[in-house]
């Protein structure tokens, strides 16, 4: 009996440490994305970017589906339910984001994002069950704190008002979006999801780029078109959306979307690394930031005896 219990208990920790690994993966092709769209943005309108973000990505997300389990899963699948999750979580939340990256900086983008264990974490005791222990109350503080580091954003002197609204709105409805996609569609796997959720992102997209363009001639992307924003737009669109989406939603079902939120706090690191890889500096207070935010991952982690746990859990 011990030697089955002590197997287990080892073959959950390397799932773990699986899921974690996953989920860096994850986040890691998701900030690709900023600096991609920072470049795109130059040029584009934030409607034609978002739009050819999330129709490359479903496109991608499709093919890989299809082919991988076949036409019958894909007749199958909820399609509405998962459009209308899609839609309202991804599509509407990702927007507010970008939204909130043409408004500001690439970095007030990032803060925002990192306020996502917050909404994570409360959707998960609310709808849940999920008690907040001790260890899993210092991991969220030290992930927050790393975050904002991280980002290296000063509230005051980026002057974020009504933008960082809009932006902290996205990412709470990202949040849901994340959750949503791994509970309310059960009978799919994680691939199947990710489609479904997908095409309701592009559905959106496609008809506030025609509604943008007939109403109020906000889009202009159709007359810059090169190259080089095909090749940011597949970056952006494949790597920073729909392989990462991917394995988001594979890391979000074995993890829960409060733990895998707190990789997200990582990304103004990962987004600095990748440019210091091609040239530029390296920047120590992302990185002492990102260091906090794996303290607190782990932290959040731990398992408390069982005396503490119900000393420390909240109702």
């Amino acid at each position: 009996m011990s030697i089955s219990t002590s197997k287990e208990s080892t073959d959950n920790k390397t799932t773990i440490v699986k899921s974690n690994f996953l989920c860096v993966f994850s986040i890691l092709l998701f900030a690709t994305g900023f600096p991609a769209a920072e470049y795109l943005l130059k040029d584009w309108d934030v409607v034609s970017v978002i739009t050819a973000r999330n129709v490359f990505s479903f496109i991608l997300i499709f093919i890989i589906w299809l082919f991988i389990e076949g036409i019958q899963k894909v007749k199958s699948a909820k399609w509405l339910k998962g459009f209308l999750i899609g839609l309202s979580g991804f599509g509407i939340g990702a927007f507010l984001i970008l939204m909130l990256q043409s408004l500001t900086t690439p970095v007030i983008a990032a803060l925002a994002v990192a306020t996502m264990p917050v909404f994570a974490v409360s959707l998960e005791m609310l709808l849940d069950g999920r008690k907040m222990t001790l260890w899993f109350f210092f991991g969220v503080v030290l992930v927050l704190l790393g975050g904002y580091i991280a980002s290296g954003a000063s509230l005051r002197e980026d002057n974020v008002g009504i933008a960082a609204l809009i932006g902290v709105i996205g990412v709470a409805l990202f949040a849901w979006g994340s959750r949503a996609t791994v509970k309310s569609l059960p009978g799919m796997t994680n691939l199947g999801q990710t489609a479904v959720t997908s095409f309701g992102m592009a559905g959106l997209s496609i008809f506030l780029y025609f509604f943008c363009s007939v109403f109020f001639d906000l889009t202009n992307a159709t007359s810059i078109i090169t190259i080089e924003h095909l090749g940011l737009v597949l970056i952006y669109a494949w790597l920073g959306l729909g392989i990462s989406q991917i394995f988001w939603i594979k890391a979000v079902s074995q993890l829960g979307i409060g733990l895998a939120s707190f990789h997200l706090n990582a990304v103004p690191f990962y987004v600095m690394f990748m440019l210091f890889l091609l040239g530029d500096s390296w920047i120590w207070h992302q990185a002492f930031g990102a260091l906090i935010v794996i303290s607190g991952v782990i932290l959040a982690q731990q398992k408390s005896s069982k005396k503490k746990a119900e000393f420390f859990e909240l109702p």
